[in-house]
C-alpha cells in the first residue's frame, strides 16, 4: 500500500475514533441507566422522579457567561494566529524558502479574522449585557 493512502486512512480513522468514540459512550451511558430503571422497577422499587429525571436525562451542564466563552475563543484563536506568523518567518529564515511565509500566513490570515470577530462579539455582548442590567 502506498504511503500516502495509508496516511490517509490513519487520518480519517483518527478523525472518526475522535468524533464517534464518545458518541458512542455517551449512548452506552444512557442504556446503561435505562438497563438500571428497567431492573428497578421489575423488582418493584420506588424511584423519585429527581433520579429517574437525572438518569434519563443525563448531567446537564450549568450556563456559562457567553461572553466570556466568546472572549477566551478570540484569544485563543488570536494566540494561534501569532504562532502561525511567527512559525512562518521562523521557518522561512532558518532554510531560506520564502514561500514558507506565505504558506504559513494563510492559516494565520483566517484564525486571526476569527479571533478578532470573536472578540468584537465578546465585546458587544459584555455591552449589551451591561446595558440589560
Amino acid at each position: 500500500m502506498d504511503e500516502g493512502v495509508f496516511g490517509m486512512f490513519v487520518f480519517f480513522g483518527f478523525l472518526a475514533a475522535i468524533i464517534l468514540i464518545p458518541i458512542w459512550l455517551r449512548e452506552r451511558t444512557k442504556q446503561s441507566a435505562h438497563a438500571l430503571i428497567s431492573q428497578a422497577l421489575e423488582k418493584g422499587q420506588n424511584l423519585d422522579p429527581a433520579l429517574l429525571r437525572q438518569l434519563t436525562e443525563g448531567s446537564t451542564k450549568p450556563v456559562q457567561d457567553r461572553a466570556r466563552r466568546t472572549l477566551g475563543s478570540g484569544i485563543v484563536l488570536l494566540g494561534l494566529a501569532i504562532g502561525f506568523g511567527v512559525a512562518g518567518y521562523v521557518i522561512s529564515q532558518s532554510t531560506g524558502a520564502e514561500e514558507a511565509f506565505g504558506g504559513m500566513m494563510v492559516p494565520a490570515a483566517i484564525l486571526g479574522a476569527l479571533g478578532i470577530a470573536f472578540t468584537l462579539l465578546a465585546i458587544i455582548d459584555y455591552a449589551a449585557k451591561k446595558r440589560d442590567q
